[in-house]
């Protein structure tokens, strides 16, 4: 049965929240287990929903899985099939990180065109593009990838991106690690998630430099070690929560992460108002007096990460004065601006840009997550607004975010979960 969240708003958050691992990071670290024969351990994995789906992806390839806690133990040695099927793909984008490692190792692979979010095209075009470059054919038949490497296996390859995408150079990071020769990635993506790939691969044997620049060079080898890894914090899940500590008028200290993670988000909050003291394993955030407009353009990392537009437009939607948020990454990225306008919020879109011009105050109404970062915005939101909230489509929130309501919860917020009424 569907579940929906109730918020009761006006409460400061005070308190600490521990920060989980990075889901963005932790879905194709799990992946790179295709690539070896050895057992491979990572540690600090988020309990989430798109965690439970790469899973059973990897399981249904023949990976045996174990789950202990937050840690994951994955043994890709007996791999039975190399088709991931439409019915768990179509759940979530990242499945297609598979592709790669696949071809890479078996010399084939069959992999379902994915689904997830409704962000817009976000073709893989990118990433088929870059196997053929090595040396893959890759056609699409009935909805599906069919990529095969040539008999002697992938070569390395000098490839240019025409986007910035981080799957595409996720998977052919994972590619070009055991392919023959050298593989440079140009125009790669920057994200310190591709920072924690490299780690890793680096660690299981692989020879990957310049993770974190615009070019990645790849030296293949023939084959990798198992390791054990820690999975980075989640800078999203960060960013979030920093967000609703200031809209809230709290006092947060974050721990297990890092402002490292938020350069530009960072500045743009100071800008706003907030003040930042870093600490050991993390940073207490709070606010020096009234929030206070800022505008923001999304821009691949570093700069202003798209997926924190949603929960800074709910945070400008309580600025002194007015903001402008251009969304530069994705088409369809102001689907909670009428959720967020059922509360009361002042904002009027105009093609990439919206214009939120600051109300005193937001009131609780029925709204809806739209996809996982819309539904933090609208967290956040609740969080601040007079009276009640509730939020429906959950499993957007469930794919994004661990033990929302018990984190909310432990600093002050009025949030429980119920069964829908149908």
């Amino acid at each position: 049965m569907p579940t929906i969240l109730k918020i009761q708003g006006g409460k400061p958050l005070k308190g600490t929240i521990e920060i989980s691992g990075a889901k963005n990071s932790a879905l194709p670290l799990m992946v790179a287990c295709l690539l070896t024969d050895k057992p491979f351990i990572l540690s600090n994995v988020p309990n989430l929903a798109d965690i439970r789906t790469i899973t059973q992806v990897l399981e249904t390839l023949g990976v045996i899985a174990h789950e202990d806690g937050n840690t994951r133990t994955l043994n890709a040695s007996n791999i039975i099939s190399t088709t991931a099927p439409y019915e768990l793909v179509k759940t979530m984008r990242a499945s297609v990180l598979v592709l790669g490692p696949l071809v890479a190792r078996f010399g084939h692979a069959k992999v379902s065109l994915p689904g997830g979010c409704a962000l817009g095209a976000r073709a893989i075009d990118v990433h088929l593009e870059g196997l053929r470059a090595m040396g893959a054919t890759c056609d699409l038949e009935e909805g599906y990838v069919i990529a095969k490497a040539p008999k002697d296996g992938l070569k390395g390859a000098h490839f240019t991106m025409r986007v910035v995408s981080v799957g595409a150079t996720e998977n052919l990071m994972l590619a070009a690690s055991i392919a023959k020769g050298e593989t440079v990635l140009q125009n790669a993506a920057r994200e310190p998630e591709i920072i924690d790939l490299a780690n890793c691969l680096n660690a299981m044997g692989a020879d990957v430099q310049g993770a974190g620049t615009d070019t990645i060079t790849i030296q293949g080898v023939s084959s990798l070690n198992g390791t054990e890894f820690k999975v980075m914090p989640d800078r999203l899940e960060t960013g979030s929560y920093a967000m609703a500590s200031l809209i809230t008028g709290g006092d947060l200290t974050l721990t297990n992460t890092s402002l490292k993670y938020l350069p530009m988000v960072r500045e743009t909050l100071e800008k706003a108002g907030a003040v930042f003291e870093e600490l050991n394993n993390g940073f207490r955030v709070a606010q020096k007096g009234p929030i206070i407009g800022v505008d923001v353009m999304t821009e691949p990392y570093p700069g202003f990460a798209t997926d924190l537009q949603a929960p800074f437009m709910a945070l400008m939607s309580m600025c002194e004065g007015a903001s402008m948020i251009t969304e530069t990454i994705f088409e369809n990225r102001f689907m909670h601006v009428p959720e967020l306008a059922r509360m009361g919020a002042n904002i009027q879109v105009h093609g990439a840009s919206a214009m939120i011009r600051g109300v005193k105050n937001l009131s609780g109404a029925p709204v809806m997550a739209t996809d996982i970062r819309a539904g933090i915005g609208m967290v956040v939101a609740a969080l601040a607004a007079k009276g009640e909230t509730t939020i429906s489509r959950l499993y957007h929130l469930d794919r994004g975010y661990e033990t929302l309501e018990a984190k909310l919860q432990a600093c002050g917020a009025v949030v429980e979960r119920h069964k829908a009424e149908i």
